[in-house]
């Protein structure tokens, strides 16, 4: 796989001291630049900025895969495996509220992967997830 340029993502929050406390206290992300209505976080290497704007927050309408129902409006990012398993670890000694448990989900097939969902603290859904073999993530 060949070297990817970093991702920009915008997004919607309620609360910046609860949005900065999240993603930089829990998930570990460093913040960049600040202002009075956005911050930006290196989120795995990308950059994601968080926007003050608490009318746009809601909570994601579901889809049915494999079973779970998964947030249609989501982001996250896939880790190796032992950063996910590590994650999963921490963030369930936190006592995070799962929407769908840390889990491999697609077992046995083609799309395997090890998965987990949950908010952020003005409802954005966030996913992790990792497969033992990166070169699968655009198996068919």
């Amino acid at each position: 796989m060949t070297e990817n340029p970093p991702f920009h993502l915008a997004f919607p929050v309620a609360s910046l001291i609860e949005t900065r406390d999240f993603y930089e206290g829990l998930l570990g992300c460093s913040v960049g630049r600040t202002s009075d209505k956005w911050i930006d976080f290196n989120f795995f290497g990308h950059q994601i900025t968080a926007h003050l704007k608490p009318e746009e927050t809601s909570q994601a309408h579901a889809n049915e895969v494999d079973g779970d129902q998964v947030p249609v409006r989501h982001f996250g990012v896939i880790l190796l495996w032992d950063q996910w398993e590590k994650l999963a670890e921490k963030l369930q000694r936190e006592g995070i509220a799962f929407i769908i448990e840390p889990h491999v989900r697609f077992q046995g097939q083609i799309g395997e992967q090890a998965t987990m969902f949950f908010l952020d603290p003005s409802g954005n859904a966030l996913e992790f997830k990792s497969f033992k073999d990166q070169r699968r993530i655009f198996a068919t």
